[in-house]
């Protein structure tokens, strides 16, 4: 009977253990975001929606009052309490003065009564610990935010949290309200820092139109933080959710300046969808941004603000952006993510946001995957992207459509504007612009002098010529064809010969080339990032 126990015990092992393995590392960083918009009645679906991806919620819970007291809002609702417990999320409510600056002054001068009656409000809810967001507080009370820290460190139960989140600091500010955070200090007391790395554009006709967010403000946040001496296992690093959104030409028809108004990832979609907005994506900042123009005698509702005719512009994060700030923890080795805020999201960012934070990018691209470098840098650089969020699709024949769109991605002709379309074959295809332009540039060929084929595959000769027509490689002299079953006179020697020179493709392990093999999307991954070097060369 013991070996039978035994034996079903590793059946089971054997059954659970890769889906186990994977959710356990789906969790290996720690994620963490705050609650703040929509009625509480809706946060248990918010935080649903995030698939199991966060460990810490942060709700509104506590407000310092103008005169420094605690305030516990109307937001907290114990029955959310438990259900976040026993679904084994922490609720750490964060403590915010709104940007209240008398609010923030007096709460740091009445920090002990303060910290105390946070403590006793923590245990009386059974809350997990207070996330501390204190704001537009200049440097002066940097000393008594950090003894805030520590009186509520010393009044809070170590087994629960004490955070603190803290103005991103590229530039290393030392006054105004960036002065006020001691990050090395702080990080003694805390269990970590909340580095707010967005806001690098914000509402007020004074900041630039821009990205909320670029990967160099947020990379050179993370490295202020580490450089000021913050164990990295104490650096937790913010994304935003949102965009924002600027009025090109003056104010509304109701006089309303539109100069980075906060804008959600729904609203988003609705008004590109509603005006036609031309969306691109910016390689340098990795971010995305979009215009569109509301026509005379339209308008468009953002809550209470009515958006009325005249060009405007958005900058936001799209599957991309994020993708790219994702990689940004394993990179540094910090302990992980927050953000703000729920509600604010594309939801289907939560099918990848764990996966991508904790390096698996694509769930069928295993560990050690012998194109596995090669996927990553392509699908980070743009050039290529996966048949889903989360899936790769790494033995899939790559079509002849799909080779002309990750030509053009990769040589950045993603906005040339074709002047002819002459193939009868992808008219309405989503390839279709693609496909004309490396037409059009000379790049690619088509069947026929009309039809282009786009759903066919893409063959191993067919890929070397088009490279070849890029690049232009010389061929050196040789008697002899490098593969037996690549005759001289065939039309696809001399690109075939030329590319396998520069030692960018090679024979299967009979020696053979098969030329009209099907390339499939991890060969297709492998041989662009071989490349990667001449490709940048020729960029556009």
């Amino acid at each position: 009977m013991k070996v039978f126990k035994a034996l079903l015990l590793l059946f089971a092992f054997l059954i659970w253990s890769p889906m186990m393995s994977q959710s356990s590392a789906q969790t290996n960083l720690y994620n963490m975001s705050y609650l703040f918009f929509g009625s509480p009645t809706s946060y248990l679906d918010q935080v649903n929606q995030t698939k199991g991806s966060l460990q810490v919620v942060s709700p509104n819970y506590f407000d310092i009052l103008p005169d420094g007291s605690l305030s516990v809002t109307w937001k907290l609702q114990t029955s959310f309490i438990t259900k976040m417990h026993n679904k084994g999320i922490k609720v750490v409510p964060f403590l915010a003065n709104h940007w209240d600056m008398e609010a923030g002054i007096n709460g740091l001068i009445k920090r002990e009564q303060l910290a105390k009656d946070i403590a006793a409000a923590i245990e009386k809810y059974n809350l997990d610990g207070v996330d501390v967001d204190i704001e537009g507080v200049g440097s002066t009370y940097r000393d008594a935010h950090t003894d805030f820290i520590r009186l509520l460190r010393s009044y809070i139960p170590k087994h629960k949290d004490v955070s603190v989140a803290v103005a991103a600091n590229p530039n290393d500010w030392k006054t105004g309200w960036h002065g006020l955070y001691d990050y090395k200090a702080l990080s003694t007391y805390a269990n970590y820092l909340m580095i707010m790395a967005y806001d690098e554009s914000w509402e007020s006709p004074e900041s630039p139109i821009g990205p909320v967010s670029s990967i160099s403000f947020a990379e050179r946040s993370i490295q202020y933080a580490i450089n000021q001496g913050v164990p990295k296992s104490k650096i937790v690093y913010g994304i935003p959710f949102y965009g924002r959104l600027w009025k090109l030409n003056g104010p509304t028809l109701e006089n309303k300046q539109i100069t980075g108004m906060g804008i959600t990832s729904e609203r988003i979609t609705e008004l590109l969808s509603k005006f036609n907005g031309q969306q691109t994506y910016d390689e340098i900042t990795e971010s995305a941004s979009a215009s569109f123009t509301i026509p005379k005698g339209q308008s468009f509702f953002i809550g209470t603000t009515k958006l009325t005719e005249g060009p405007y512009v958005i900058w936001s994060e799209n599957e991309r952006s994020l993708k790219a700030k994702l990689r940004l923890p394993k990179k540094y080795g910090i302990k992980g993510t927050g953000s703000w805020s729920l509600y604010l999201e594309n939801p289907k960012m939560w099918d990848y946001y764990s996966l991508w934070l904790n390096g698996l990018y694509f769930r069928d691209v295993s560990s050690g995957y012998w194109a596995e470098p090669s996927i990553h840098y392509v699908s980070q650089a743009g050039w290529m992207v996966g048949k889903t969020s989360t899936t790769f699709a790494i033995d899939s024949t790559l079509t002849r459509a799909e080779g002309a769109v990750i030509i053009i991605r990769a040589l950045g002709y993603d906005n040339y504007k074709p002047q002819t379309f002459k193939f009868n074959d992808v008219k309405g295809h989503w390839a279709q612009h693609e496909i004309e332009t490396a037409r059009e540039l000379g790049f690619l060929h088509g069947k026929k002098e009309n039809q282009f084929g786009p759903g066919d595959p893409l063959t191993r000769e067919q890929l070397t010529r088009i490279l070849f027509n890029i690049f232009s490689y010389p061929i050196a002299k040789t008697d002899n064809s490098p593969f037996p079953d690549l005759d001289p006179g065939r039309w696809s020697y001399e690109s075939i010969v030329a590319v396998y020179q520069q030692g960018y493709i090679g024979g299967f392990k009979d020696g053979t080339f098969r030329p009209t093999a099907h390339s499939t999307r991890a060969q297709m991954a492998e041989f662009m990032y071989r490349m990667r070097d001449d490709i940048l060369k020729i960029q556009k």
